[in-house]
């Protein structure tokens, strides 16, 4: 077992351990892992209904060895699909510059549009609305300096349904033209730092047409990320 295996152990055991919600971050992980219950329950031996009945609390919380045999059972099985999913966490430790990335989080659960907007003090743009599963904020100005096309997909994460909020952008239009031409498109865009009628009218069109909520947002940085790490505590 290599090293970023062992840190993603940790980082699933600790992430389900510590929740308020254990069974929500079991659920997460496991579509992370794009692992039906089927498959998990028959990885691990028992019925479907186990993996159902912890994922919607109707199981107490499961017990540290369960975890753990949870855990291994993803591995295996993302294992059997040619380690898609931590060949990515690899990826992610080993080959990008982590310096255009301000902030990065995974949601235990789907955090709905009004309610993300509201925490950011966001603006819409346009009438999309979608719901986010997680937040990149983004260095904008080291991203276009620094990064290829492929590095690019990493600030994802684990999930391309979430928030992808850029920084230091004069118009929006950069950012905009970056994800129509990427292959994985997030569930929204936040512009930092602009007031709606300085979106750049392409950045605006390139959203429509990509069917993206577009938000833009000046509550500071630091503020930002804050606020949302005590909301989705």
């Amino acid at each position: 077992m290599d090293d970023a295996s062992r840190m993603l152990i940790d980082k699933i055991s600790g992430d389900i351990i510590f929740s308020n919600n254990p069974g929500k971050t079991i659920k997460k992980w496991r579509n992370i892992f794009e692992i039906s219950q089927k498959d998990l329950s028959e990885k691990l031996g028992v019925s479907p209904s186990v993996i159902s009945d912890y994922e919607s609390d109707r199981r107490k919380s499961p017990g540290i060895a369960f975890i753990r045999r949870l855990i291994e059972a993803l591995l295996e099985l993302d294992a059997e699909r040619d380690y898609k999913t931590l060949s990515k966490f690899r990826d992610f430790l080993y080959g990008f510059n982590i310096d255009v990335i301000i902030d990065m989080m995974e949601y235990e659960k789907p955090v709905q549009f009004r309610e993300f907007i509201d925490v950011i003090d966001g603006i819409p743009v346009n009438g999309f609305e979608k719901d986010v599963n997680g937040h990149t904020v983004i260095d904008s100005i080291d991203a276009i300096l620094k990064l290829n096309a492929y590095d690019f997909y990493k600030l994802y994460g684990f999930t391309s349904e979430r928030a992808m909020i850029f920084t230091k952008v004069s118009s929006g239009r950069s950012p905009l033209v970056a994800v129509r031409v990427a292959t994985f498109k997030p569930s929204l865009i936040v512009l930092h730092g602009l007031k709606p009628e300085s979106v750049d009218k392409i950045a605006i069109k390139i959203s429509e047409v990509e069917k993206i909520p577009l938000v833009v947002s000046e509550k500071p940085v630091d503020e930002m990320i804050r606020s949302l790490r005590r909301f989705l505590r």
